[in-house]
């Protein structure tokens, strides 16, 4: 059995909520658990209950960041370090630390360093570049100081995806330590899809509804779609920062009666909802860089759904076109449409796609798998470590 320290220093991530990346955490620590290894959690943050297979957990709660001026919060978020170093030293021995990337933390990797043991550094999209983009970033080159810090410190890097990998290399002096395992989904929650006729054809999407998943697209294709096949409706699982103007787009559109928005919706709902969608889509713009790792689609294809994607990015290494889903040409509402005809005409073809998607996910794409390839790389990393004072016990499943 391990111990593992598991830091998690953003505040942003109410760890044991419903958000994507909370489910992502929360899996994680759930493999290492199964495989009997005793977990540490630092967090500022640890939100909603915890269910009741994660209750062995040791929780160590850093204090969280006030609701102050940006500037002030970063520096904050940054003085933590030595808060994270402390509650580990308290904590120890350890024999393994695993860390979520966070703008401003250093401290887990920092500490595994010092104490010559394996840190795993978990990065899941260029933080500097999207806070830029999408929030405020006051501290430009402290952010990236402190990148530059934790990806050197850290004996190995897992990128959830080739574009992850290709910013994280900017900034570290031995590239081949940085590992793309993409991200996966628990299949034991979702059942396959059985095809079976329905008053409506119904089209799904699952998701946050950030300005990059490309809901004016899909809003296009489904009128079009509609225009043509009446008996057919839009479920959009979610809310996020798009729902106000998605909202605003259906009424000019007059598709009230036919779209579905159903606010924010807890994991365990998920599955149920998949049930009632024939096609899940993820209509992903053009995009110069596409980063993500999306857990709709796993999901989806976890489900037996026949999906409907942008062909970008890692999607396309998921999915084959004609094999495990379809692919569409990002942006592309005309071809988002006739891929929803396509597949409304032929329930042989959605059952073929779904039976496949779902034994892929089975194959390759389940959080056990990604865990077992986490091990792997600590137990090289433990391998690596120069006058290892004590044996560390890494099993792999």
């Amino acid at each position: 059995m391990m111990r593992i320290a598991y830091v998690c220093a953003d505040s942003g991530i109410p760890i044991f909520g419903q958000k994507g990346c909370s489910i992502h955490v929360q899996e994680i620590i759930r493999g290492f658990l199964k495989q009997d290894h005793q977990v540490h959690l630092l967090s500022p943050r640890f939100g909603d209950d915890i269910s009741d297979d994660l209750q062995t957990i040791k929780l160590h709660e850093l204090l969280p960041i006030p609701k102050v001026a940006q500037g002030l919060r970063e520096k904050i978020a940054l003085s933590m370090n030595s808060e994270i170093e402390a509650a580990l030293d308290y904590a120890e021995p350890f024999d393994l630390v695993y860390e979520r990337y966070s703008l401003w933390s250093y401290g887990g990797m920092e500490y595994a360093r010092k104490k010559g043991i394996p840190g795993i550094l978990e990065v899941n999209s260029p933080l500097i570049l999207e806070q830029q983009k999408h929030r405020s970033l006051v501290h430009f080159q402290e952010a990236k100081t402190v990148a530059i810090k934790v990806f050197n410190a850290a004996t190995s890097i897992i990128a959830v995806s080739d574009e992850v990998k290709n910013y994280v290399s900017q900034y570290v002096n031995n590239p081949d330590k940085i590992k793309v395992i993409p991200n996966g989904v628990n299949a034991e929650r979702f059942h396959p899809k059985k095809i079976t006729p329905h008053a409506y054809f119904t089209v799904g999407f699952v998701g946050s509804l950030k300005p990059w998943h490309g809901l004016p697209i899909l809003l296009d294709a489904f009128e079009q779609f509609h225009h043509q096949y009446p008996q057919s409706r839009l479920l959009i699982i979610g809310k996020g920062p798009e729902s106000d103007r998605l909202q605003t787009e259906i009424n000019q559109k007059n598709l009230n009666s036919v779209v579905q928005l159903t606010g924010p919706v807890p994991p365990y709902a998920i599955p149920f909802l998949l049930e009632q969608i024939d096609v899940a889509v993820a209509p992903y713009p053009p995009l110069d860089k596409f980063y993500f790792s999306p857990l709709k689609v796993y999901e989806y294809m976890a489900a037996g759904l026949p999906v409907v994607a942008s062909n970008i990015g890692q999607i396309r290494d998921v999915i084959k076109h004609g094999n495990n889903g379809l692919l569409c040409p990002p942006g592309d509402s005309n071809a988002l449409s006739e891929a929803f005809i396509r597949l409304m005409r032929s329930p042989q073809l959605r059952h073929q796609l779904g039976t496949s998607a779902r034994q892929t996910i089975l194959d390759h794409y389940t959080w056990d798998q990604v865990v077992e390839k986490i091990l792997a790389l600590a137990k090289e990393a433990g391998s690596r470590e120069k006058g290892e004072g004590r044996k560390i016990n890494i099993k792999v499943a």
